[in-house]
């Protein structure tokens, strides 16, 4: 149920490209077209001649977004473009990426740069190119750059949408690779193919040495969409300002708040995505102090958990029983977990870890041979494993001063053959955070089964988690995106009328605003 990207032109003339497999209407075409009751809605790329208010072009980003329609540039765009309001901080963002541009002679002052989709033939502005797009999401925008007389640094002046008609013909191969890349279409018109049921994308950093999927599992997650209808891409950080031309987001990258796959999450929820994992269960999940007090508030049995500060520090002496585990907050994959073996070990170590955090964890210290992972997904788990501790070592991940690391093995096991006491545990956490793909660590003692953790962006490795249910487990995955996209194309069922109330009109929205919210 993917959407088609839609070229929306004054006249059809005004787009001299013929040899795509790009649709291209007019906007009195597309301003008469009844709008879908239902199925997949479309991309639309607005290349009006001009966005002033109540234009054409003004009107056919109106219209796509009361349509439900995700278009570029959207209404927000062209007001903040035609009223010249840039936020200081954007500036500033933009102004930061233009280099010294030592080969501009002195005798120029002032440089006025073409910019498509974010892209630009000159490698030294590309970076700049790229993040105005991702800022301001105006397709085709002209910019102006002056030297500063004091300090012979450069700085935007002026940004302004462009008029098609005047895409240069010597910059036609830039124009028609920066329009092909941000639609993915191929250069020359396809035999005709039914469009896939949906576009997925998945970001990933294939320089990260603890990736949450191996290359091997993205490969599968793209040979199964492919025979589930569903066309999956790979995409990196650079590919933020592409986003809105996927239906669905799937991070398989370590995230972070103070990170692009938090950006990543939020803006995907703001283009009205599906997301995993979505902006909310990353904020909650990669900071562990939200997490042991959500689970001490619900009853969830945890390992005893204080939260110390350097000032509550010295109150600890008498109040823990050693050895004790120590966590800075939002820490990943075992990184700033230690173990303290005494109180003035304990002072070594908090001295470091609170120069990264203003409050750390000391967290009660229960050994086993392994710790338990369930998979959970929408409330539901979809796998587990037994993650056993590294050789002569308390963790499952054991780093090395030069960088390099060791992992225990993992056993994965049938959901049937996990205690009934351990699903429920994790199952019932992992539903206080969200909605999302999680794994749980849990440890099962004589005393019972305790929560260590709840991961957002949890492992999942082919021959590893999946060893249990092969490609079952990322055709259950693939199935929740679609069915989340897909649900939001049905029509929901008419709302039945009582015979003794009368029937209320569809309320009217009463402002721009109210109709673009």
């Amino acid at each position: 149920m993917s959407s088609e990207h839609l070229i929306v032109v004054e006249k059809l003339a005004d787009f001299r490209w013929k040899d795509t497999a790009l649709k291209v209407i007019t906007a009195d075409q597309f301003v008469a077209q009844q709008p879908q009751a239902r199925g997949p809605r479309r991309k639309v790329i607005n290349l009006c001649r001009t966005y002033g208010y109540l234009s054409m072009g003004y009107y056919c980003s109106l219209l796509a977004e009361a349509r439900g329609e995700r278009v570029t540039p959207s209404v927000d765009t062209i007001l903040s473009v035609q009223r010249k309001r840039m936020h200081p901080a954007a500036l500033a963002q933009l102004n930061r990426l233009i280099g010294p541009l030592k080969e501009i002679p002195r005798s120029v002052s002032t440089l006025t740069l073409h910019i498509y989709f974010g892209v630009i033939e000159d490698p030294a502005l590309a970076a700049l190119a790229r993040k105005s797009f991702e800022l301001f999401r105006c397709p085709l925008m002209q910019m102006t750059l002056q030297r500063c007389e004091q300090s012979s640094s450069w700085q935007i002046g002026d940004m302004q949408a462009l008029d098609l008609r005047d895409v240069d013909t010597a910059r036609d191969a830039v124009f028609l690779q920066a329009i092909l890349q941000y639609t993915r279409r191929s250069w020359r018109p396809m035999i005709a193919m039914p469009l896939p049921r949906m576009d997925l994308a998945v970001l990933h950093d294939p320089l990260d040495p603890l990736p949450p999927s191996n290359l091997k599992t993205l490969k599968k997650l793209v040979d199964l969409g492919r025979d589930m209808g569903i066309a999956v891409e790979l995409i990196e950080k650079k590919d933020f300002s592409r986003l809105g031309q996927f239906d669905a987001l799937f991070i398989r990258e370590t995230t972070a708040v103070t990170h692009h796959t938090f950006q990543f999450a939020k803006k995907a929820a703001s283009l009205g995505m599906p997301v995993i994992d979505d902006a909310v269960s990353i904020l909650r999940c990669t900071n562990k102090a939200f997490l042991a007090e959500m689970l001490r508030e619900n009853a969830i049995a945890t390992p005893l958990t204080h939260m110390v500060s350097r000032r509550t520090l010295a109150d600890m002496h008498k109040r823990l029983a050693y050895p004790v585990v120590v966590k800075v907050p939002d820490g990943a994959f075992s990184r700033s977990v230690k173990k303290a073996d005494s109180f003035e070990h304990l002072q070594e170590i908090a001295k470091e870890m609170l120069k990264e955090s203003e409050i750390i964890l000391l967290q009660e210290f229960m050994y086993t041979d392994f710790d338990w992972r369930i998979g959970v997904l929408a409330g539901q788990a979809i796998f587990a494993a037994k993650y056993f501790m590294c050789d002569g070592h308390w963790q499952i991940l054991q780093h090395a001063a030069n960088g390099k690391y060791t992992e225990g093995r993992v056993q994965a096991v049938p959901l049937d053959a996990v205690p009934a006491e351990v699903l429920a545990a994790a199952v019932n956490s992992a539903r206080l955070v969200g909605n999302s793909f999680y794994g749980v660590d849990l440890k099962s003692t004589a005393a019972g089964v305790y929560v260590i953790e709840i991961n957002d962006n949890p492992n999942l490795d082919a021959g590893v988690e999946d060893a249990d249910r092969g490609d079952a487990l990322y055709v259950t995955l693939l199935s929740h995106f679609l069915k989340q996209v897909e649900s939001r194309y049905v029509s929901p069922p008419a709302r039945q009328l009582s015979a003794t109330s009368p029937a209320q009109a569809p309320r009217q929205p009463r402002a721009i605003g109210e109709l673009l919210a």
